[in-house]
């Protein structure tokens, strides 16, 4: 289970627009070497369909990669998960996404303005 400073990290990427769940899942599998799901499901306080979309992110971006855990006789394959990354980089890109937004926004506000400017009303 989180901390408070844990929890107060995950709120903050959540405000930034980061889905709760995704921020929990990156803040567990930051905090240690390797872990299975359901070590990311105890730890974070999620489900398995919960971890499941998560990682699907997190690998996506790139801040996670995934190996197969070998393991005798039959049954449903055991994935190890590493985080590739620290927390101090994953703000770093959202933060330049963030910034990108905003100039995005700010653009399309002033040719708002000029189209505006332009209309005979």
């Amino acid at each position: 289970m989180f901390d408070e400073k844990d929890e107060k990290v995950v709120e903050l990427f959540t405000n930034l627009g980061m889905p709760r769940n995704l921020a929990k899942t990156l803040m567990y599998v930051c905090q240690v070497d390797e872990c299975r799901s359901t070590d990311i499901e105890q730890g974070a306080d999620l489900r398995q369909p919960e971890v499941s979309v998560a990682m699907q992110e997190l690998r996506r971006r790139g801040w996670v990669t995934k190996r197969n855990l070998k393991h005798k006789g039959k049954g449903r394959p055991v994935h190890v998960y590493r985080a590739t990354t620290t927390l101090d980089e994953v703000l770093k890109t959202i933060e330049e996404e963030k910034l990108q937004e905003v100039e995005e926004i700010k653009e399309n506000i002033e040719e708002l303005k000029n189209t505006i400017a332009t209309l005979n009303l």
